[in-house]
């Protein structure tokens, strides 16, 4: 704890000054030591120290991102208990009939005298803890400190079966050793991945070190964290911002202390402090969430490879669509590629159809086909799950006689229909207001909701096939804490029959009975200005590919299109994603964009569009007195959308085929930038290796 102004504040002391050093810069003395050995353990924080200089961030932020809450705010390093609850004397014992939620709280509670965790209530709905009030406040229902339980118990193992293809990887990785490699495990949607991973951590368990697992999104932790606690003969915990702050804490605390073999988490858990940590996990390394893109933009991915690499351990990065970087770095003999060329257990690989939507005019986004699709799986007590990647009921609301748009206030970007809500919300900011009903230009009543979203789509699959029962998946539908998991229930016993939803539908969930996956829109990848897109939208394809058809019935893919001719999209159809991926590398190469090159993207924003504008301009004057040969600096552009939140948004692109030269660019550039007056004037960032250029 250090003095601040009139205040305290939380620091981490990194060493120690000379006192000559301290008095030239008038240091003041620390008030308290908080902790009577290193928090951070040494590797932890040379991967830190290593991360802020390659993402040119102050190191401090770098260990905010990377510390819990409630450490780096000053709280006990202690782990404490999470709470439980249990039914009390006074529970009458008869069941809560009209409190359904209720009822399944009692059922869980039933037989478990010594309590029972958030970890078991939660699966049973969103609106939980709202339940267990109520019983409370009736007197039924009393928390009680948990029953102490040590995390490195033993238990009985639900032993994995390898086929001969997983059997191979897992020798191969094996037969390196225990040093640094990295191994990208290429494997087709449903090729037993998982089952790969876990024969190798159970062998790290074994010998008594640690695994860490990534995963992107926190949806997919509970599916991956029950498949974990189920097969392997240890305890597994999760770390993702879902936890509350006091089990971030423990969870991070108990890793440093080695009693916690295996952990599964997102982004920043690759910053879990781990001792005896011999292997690191990387599921779905392609995919764009393990890049943070506020604050600290570092990759959660290629920092998992550097801290294999500087801890001298293996690394596995699994995907059924590897990252045109991913193979960049195969093809330059960094990284050795592993296959799984099969689906698991004589699944077959399901069938790519297209659907011209120039012949099959669609309504409401549903075309003739794709009902029919649809009508043949509900006919066979089989499921279809429908991408499409905009909330809402319709991104445009239109006046028919003077054309006025709803736009919003604070962005370049149209407000999207809530019809449900009866709002008018943007995407960008936030920002909404109530749906009108009349024209605020000419008084019209005559306004038209334009385009398509995932409750439009909803709906129009209620008017068309009324028999089906549908379930939508989006961020509106999905808010509160444990329902995506009370979701997930639904499908897989069979309770829902079409599920419409974004992108979170694509990412990894086994969904044992669908047989049909739908991409509702497969324009949006096919005319973007991200040159990344093309790749985004393979890899869209190929995923939602990957739900169906995962046991012995067959699965169809349908792509609704206005083009499908696109040489893009033909190419992935005819000589599937490995064939896309080396045109595309080719592409990058000609065109000298990643992983040929290497790119940093300064963003400035303010009120005034004059304010960024000077700042770039002045940022680009600095950079082209020192710039080296091999080094570019763009002329500033603004970002896709100018302006967002009320802010005026440029950017100033930097690129080399040197990843050398372009650091010592930009370690020289950076600070003389830092001391100019104009930065005072603008918020401003650097993101070192960006996957979004907006």
């Amino acid at each position: 704890m250090v003095p601040f102004g009139s205040s305290s504040r939380i620091g981490v002391l990194l060493g120690p000054v000379s006192s000559d050093a301290a008095q030239s810069h008038v240091l003041k003395r620390i008030a308290r030591v908080l902790d009577n050995e290193p928090m951070i353990p040494g590797e932890l924080l040379g991967l830190m120290q290593w991360a802020a200089d390659y993402y040119h961030h102050p190191v401090g932020e770098v260990m905010r991102a990377a510390l819990p809450g409630l450490l780096r705010r000053g709280g006990s390093a202690k782990a404490e208990a999470d709470q439980a609850w249990r039914l009390t004397p006074a529970f009458p014992g008869d069941a809560v009939d009209r409190a359904p939620l209720q009822a399944a709280l009692v059922l869980a509670l039933k037989g478990r005298p010594e309590g029972a965790g958030a970890d078991v209530l939660r699966p049973l709905g969103g609106g939980w803890r709202r339940a267990l009030a109520a019983l409370t406040k009736k007197g039924w229902v009393e928390a009680v400190a948990p029953a102490p339980q040590s995390p490195a118990t033993p238990k009985s193992r639900c032993r994995v079966i390898l086929e001969p293809d997983q059997r191979t990887v897992v020798n191969t990785i094996r037969d390196h050793g225990a040093r640094f490699g990295a191994f990208l495990l290429d494997g087709v949607t449903g090729s037993g991945k998982t089952e790969v991973y876990l024969d190798l951590i159970q062998g790290v368990v074994d010998a008594g070190c640690q695994a860490l697992v990534l995963v992107p999104e926190i949806g997919l932790t509970p599916q991956t964290l029950a498949r974990f606690q189920a097969q392997l003969s240890c305890q597994v915990a999760a770390y993702h911002s879902g936890l509350s702050e006091g089990q971030r804490r423990n969870v991070w605390l108990q890793a440093r202390a080695g009693v916690t073999p295996v952990v599964v988490g997102t982004r920043s858990a690759v910053f879990l402090p781990m001792p005896s940590i011999a292997m690191m996990v990387v599921d779905e390394e392609h995919d764009g969430s393990y890049k943070q893109q506020e604050g600290f933009r570092y990759s959660a991915r290629d920092l998992a490879v550097m801290r294999a690499r500087r801890l001298d351990i293996p690394v596995v990065l699994g995907s059924a669509t590897p990252s045109l970087e991913s193979l960049h770095n195969v093809a330059q003999q960094r990284y050795q590629r592993v296959h799984l060329p099969s689906r698991a257990q004589g699944a077959s690989q399901p069938s790519v159809g297209v659907v011209d939507l120039r012949q099959h005019r669609p309504q409401d986004g549903l075309s003739q086909p794709l009902l029919q699709a649809l009508g043949d799986r509900l006919q066979r007590g089989e499921q279809s799950l429908l991408f499409l990647n905009r909330r809402g009921y319709a991104p445009v609301l239109l006046c028919h006689d003077c054309t006025w748009v709803a736009a919003c206030s604070r962005c370049d970007a149209r407000l999207v229909v809530h019809r449900g809500q009866g709002r008018l919300r943007c995407h960008h900011c936030g920002c909404e207001t109530a749906l009108a009903c009349q024209c605020p230009a000419c008084g019209s009543e005559s306004l038209r909701a334009l385009g398509l979203g995932t409750q439009r789509l909803a709906d129009a699959l209620a008017e068309q096939l009324p028999e089906a029962r549908i379930m939508r998946i989006d961020r509106d539908s999905i808010r509160r804490k444990g329902e995506l998991e009370t979701v997930m229930t639904k499908i897989h016993q069979r309770e829902v029959d079409i599920v419409v939803g974004t992108q979170m539908l694509a990412k990894g969930h086994d969904f044992p009975d669908v047989t049909l996956a739908a991409v509702v829109d497969g324009d949006a990848g096919l005319f973007s200005a991200d040159f990344r897109a093309g790749e985004r939208m393979a890899q869209l394809i190929v995923q939602m590919a990957g739900r169906a058809g995962r046991r012995s019935r067959p699965g169809e893919v349908l792509v609704q299109t206005h083009d499908p001719g696109n040489p893009m999209l033909q190419t992935l159809l005819r000589d599937g994603y490995a064939g896309f991926a080396d045109i595309a590398l080719a592409e990058r190469g000609e065109a000298g964009l990643p992983p040929a090159a290497f790119l940093c993207l300064l963003r400035a924003q303010a009120v005034a569009r004059e304010a960024v504008t000077d700042f770039l301009q002045r940022a680009r004057e600095l950079a082209l007195k020192s710039v080296p040969e091999g080094v570019q600096v763009s002329p500033p552009v603004p970002a896709f959308m100018e302006r967002r939140a009320g802010r005026i948004r440029w950017q100033l692109l930097i690129e080399s085929t040197s990843r050398k030269r372009l650091h010592a660019f930009l370690a020289d550039w950076l600070p003389e930038l830092e001391s100019n007056r104009v930065a005072g004037r603008v918020r401003w960032s650097v993101d070192v290796d960006p996957v979004d250029l907006d």
